[in-house]
């Protein structure tokens, strides 16, 4: 039997893609690829980090206060820094810290909530 093993993309719309993108690369320094799309290796990883596969209930609040039904996660290397960085976005939340790392919220320009998580090995 075929096994998922990653997430090989997160896809969604957005009244102006190249604006959107354009913010991400200037705020959170994602790599300015040619492409419509950003890639990221792998390798570049921590090794604590790891994909989450997570449905929720179709109640939750935990994308509150967007009104979207999903929501991504973003690994990165410096929570604070990160969440100091994204001008033009409403940061949504407090930091939470658990034993596997820290977390904190943001709503883009486009109304998306981003998780950010800085996994503790980094």
């Amino acid at each position: 039997m075929a096994r998922v093993i990653g997430v090989g993309g997160v896809f969604f719309k957005s009244p102006d893609p190249g604006k959107l993108k354009a913010w991400y690369i200037q705020h959170l320094g994602f790599p300015a690829d040619e492409d419509p799309g950003v890639s990221f290796s792998n390798k570049n990883l921590p090794d604590s980090a790891y994909v989450v596969w997570g449905p929720f209930a179709a109640d939750t609040r935990y994308f509150d206060p967007a009104d979207k039904a999903y929501m991504f996660n973003l690994v990165i290397d410096d929570l604070d820094d990160a969440l100091q960085q994204v001008a033009g976005a409403e940061i949504v939340g407090e930091v939470e810290e658990y034993d596997f790392g820290r977390f904190g919220w943001f709503l883009d320009p486009d109304g998306n909530k981003v998780e950010l998580w800085q996994p503790q090995s980094v």
